[in-house]
Parts: structure tokens; C-alpha cells; sequence
């Protein structure tokens, strides 16, 4: 339970505790606040894209079609264990996703509000984080690099002493650090690793996420300036009630994205 909430602050919000308000340099600050603006147009694009993704857990694999249905989101399924689906598989996948797009047609307006609320929440709490994570963190330039074949700016980012968790959601990122590389060019995302340094306390949980957590997030362009998460990477190491152990490791590549609207 642990582990997929803090996957659901996922794709974007790993890299997002990064946006911490700098301190030090100008040149460090103007860095921050062009990767604020850059990150924060990648976001608001998201809705607008279908894409593939593969999902793998321990040695097994599934591959989807993420599709927008009217508001929100529909995993189609497309390959098992990197093995395209049979004929009949494809058929009643494509069944599933006609019935879903049957009922999405025949809703309520209350189900439908319900419904696209839900996907909504997922993301305006996705963005408060990012606005949280402004205040969280000290970064630090440590060089210029060259990453995956672009030149970028390596920060880290360590937690601001002092810093109050306001809400649920936040109450990580003071055991956390970690590493940006940013593009000189555009400013967005090239690579963000980050780590528990040590244990926190999740209050409402009855839970401790541990050192041993740690996550890594790569984007790369798909096209009109705008960068899209391309791979995933999440260990994390939790104790329930102070007590049993709970280990999730999850590993996610997307690629294929084409702008719908």
C-alpha cells in the first residue's frame, strides 16, 4: 500500500522533489526556475498523449496501450512476457475496450464527473507536490556533464533543514536526496535519481518508509519542445506498523507517444 501510493506521486513526482528552491549561485536559481517552467509545460501536455508502456515485475513483463477515453485513462493490454497477444487474445482486448467505451458513453453525468475527478485528483495532487517541493530542498551545481547524448547541468538536492511536511503526500521528501541532470538547451530532464537517507515516518499508515528506497526517472523530446517520461525505476523498502517488512520493486518503460489533441 506504501509503495503504490508513493508510485502514484510516480512518473513525475520522483523527479519533482527536485525542484526544490535553490540556494546559493543565481546561476543555480535561474537553472531551478527554467526546469520549473519546462517540467511544468511537459505536465500539462500529458493529457494529450497516447503512448505504450511496459510494466515488469520480477521476471515477467506487460506491454499496454495508455489511451485517453473520454476524460480519462484505459490500459489496453498488447504482449505478455514481450510475446504479442494470440489473434483471439487481440479480439477480446479489443471486446474489453469497446465495452468500456459503451459504458463511458452511457454514463451519468454524476458517474462521469466522479470518474474524471478521480484522474483529475491524481494529477492537481501531482502538481501541489511540485509547488511543495519548491520549498523542500537546497540544490547544489556540481558540474556540467554529457548524459545520454545531451549536455547537461548536474545538481543535488539535499533537504532544507527546518522544512514541515504540510500534508501526507510530502512527508518523504525530509529523508530524501538525490541528483538532477538538466538539458542546457531546454531545460528539462535528461535523468533524476533519488534516495531515503533515512528512515520517515508516514503518518496515517501505521508506516516507515527505510533507507534502501531509492527511484530513477529518465525523459527524453517527443517533439514540439515537449519531454516525456521514458523509463521508471522504483525499489522501496517499508515497515507496517513498525514491524513487517514490505519490499516493492517496479520497473516501467513508455515510449511511442503521439499527440492526440
Amino acid at each position: 500500500m506504501i509503495a503504490k501510493g508513493l508510485r502514484r506521486t510516480s512518473v513525475h513526482l520522483m523527479g519533482m522533489f527536485l525542484l526544490a528552491h535553490a540556494c546559493g549561485a543565481m546561476d543555480v536559481q535561474q537553472i531551478i526556475q527554467k526546469s520549473v517552467e519546462a517540467n511544468q509545460r511537459d505536465f500539462d501536455e500529458e493529457p494529450h498523449y497516447t503512448y505504450k508502456e511496459t510494466d515488469r515485475s520480477g521476471a515477467s513483463t506487460k506491454t499496454y496501450q495508455v489511451l485517453m477515453l473520454d476524460g480519462s485513462t484505459y490500459n489496453r493490454l498488447m504482449a505478455v512476457d514481450g510475446v504479442p497477444l494470440s489473434p483471439q487474445q487481440n479480439q477480446d482486448e479489443e471486446r474489453k475496450l469497446k465495452q468500456v467505451e459503451a459504458q463511458r458513453r452511457a454514463e451519468s453525468p454524476s458517474d462521469r464527473h466522479k470518474r474524471i475527478a478521480k484522474y483529475q485528483q491524481d494529477r492537481r495532487r501531482d502538481n501541489e507536490m511540485m509547488q511543495q517541493l519548491t520549498v523542500a530542498f537546497t540544490f547544489k551545481l556540481i558540474g556540467e556533464r554529457k548524459v545520454s547524448g545531451f549536455k547537461v547541468y548536474a545538481l543535488r538536492a539535499t533537504p532544507k533543514p527546518g522544512y514541515q511536511p504540510p500534508n501526507m503526500a510530502s512527508q518523504v521528501l525530509p529523508g530524501m536526496n538525490g541528483e538532477l541532470w538538466i538539458d542546457q538547451q531546454t531545460y528539462n530532464w535528461v535523468k533524476v535519481t533519488a534516495k531515503v537517507i533515512h528512515p520517515v515516518s508516514i503518518e496515517g499508515f501505521f508506516a516507515e518508509v527505510e533507507p534502501g528506497t531509492h527511484f530513477e526517472l529518465e525523459k527524453r523530446p517527443v517533439g514540439g519542445g515537449i519531454w516525456m517520461p521514458t523509463h521508471f525505476a522504483m525499489y522501496s523498502v517499508a515497515k507496517v506498523l513498525f514491524f513487517f517488512g514490505h519490499n516493492t520493486h517496479e520497473n516501467e518503460t513508455f515510449w511511442d507517444y503521439q499527440r492526440i489533441y
